[in-house]
C-alpha cells in the first residue's frame, strides 16, 4: 500500500505524524507492505505547519494515480507571513488558503478514482467540505468544525472515527492514532493492526461508524 500524507502551509503536525508512525509501523510489521510519503500539491518544498517551530519537507507532488491512500490533515495556529490584514489567523482562513492551490483539484482526482482511499484527519474532512468535493458524503471532524459540514452538505457524524466507503475520516487531532489503526486492520488486516496496537500500546477509541445495520429505536 502506497499512502501520501498531504501537507499545506498551516496543517497541523500531529494530524500527519499520528496516522504516519501507526502506517510506517505497519511497514515494519509487514516486512515492507506500506510506503509512506510527504507530499504537497506544489510538489518539493518545506512546508510550515501552523505551530511556528514545525515544517516538514514535501518529497513529492500530490499524485493521485500513484497512491492507494491519501491523508489530509487539518490545520493549526496562525499564518504570520504577510500584512496584517492578510495573515490567515483561523482554521477556516488557513483552510480557505489551501482551496487557492492546487490542492482542490488533485483531491477530486483522488476522490473520483475507483483505486484511491481518501482518509482525513480532524480539519482534513473540512478541508474536503469547504472545496465542495464530499457534499452528499458521511464524515466526521473536530466538534467545533461539524457545523461547517452540514452547511457543505455532509452528512456530519458524531464518532471517532467514519467509515463512508472510500472516504474516511477522523474526529478531533487525536483521532489520528485510531483512524491509523483503523486504516491498518482494513487494509493490511486484523493480525497486523494487532501488532502495530501493541506496539504503539494504545488501544484504539469508539466504534467505527458506517452507514450499516439498524437505526437507534431509542433516543440516548
Amino acid at each position: 500500500m502506497f499512502a501520501q500524507f498531504v501537507l499545506f502551509d498551516g496543517f497541523d503536525p500531529l494530524d500527519v505524524i499520528a496516522p504516519l508512525e501507526v502506517l510506517d509501523a505497519g511497514r515494519l510489521v509487514t516486512g515492507g507492505g506500506v510506503t509512506v510519503e510527504l507530499v504537497s500539491a506544489e510538489g518539493a518544498r518545506r512546508v510550515p505547519s501552523g505551530i511556528p517551530a514545525i515544517s516538514l519537507d514535501a518529497a513529492a507532488r500530490l499524485d493521485p494515480d500513484r497512491a492507494d491512500l491519501i491523508v489530509v490533515p487539518g490545520a493549526v495556529g496562525r499564518l504570520a507571513e504577510g500584512p496584517d490584514d492578510q495573515r490567515a489567523d483561523t482554521i477556516p482562513m488557513i483552510i480557505a488558503r489551501s482551496l487557492g492551490t492546487e490542492l482542490p483539484a488533485l483531491l477530486r482526482e483522488a476522490l473520483d478514482s475507483q483505486d484511491t482511499t481518501v482518509a482525513t484527519v480532524c480539519g482534513g474532512s473540512l478541508v474536503l467540505a469547504m472545496a465542495g468535493l464530499i457534499k452528499g458524503r458521511c464524515a466526521t471532524t473536530h466538534l467545533s468544525g461539524m457545523d461547517t459540514l452540514t452547511a457543505t452538505g455532509v452528512t456530519a457524524i458524531d464518532a471517532r472515527v467514519v467509515d463512508d466507503g472510500d472516504l474516511i475520516s477522523g474526529a478531533s487531532v487525536t483521532s489520528g492514532l485510531d483512524l491509523g489503526l483503523y486504516l491498518v486492520e482494513r487494509e493490511l488486516g486484523p493480525r497486523i493492526a494487532n501488532a502495530v496496537e501493541k506496539l504503539f500500546a494504545h488501544e484504539r477509541r469508539g466504534t467505527v461508524w458506517r452507514n450499516a445495520g439498524r437505526n437507534p429505536t431509542v433516543a440516548l
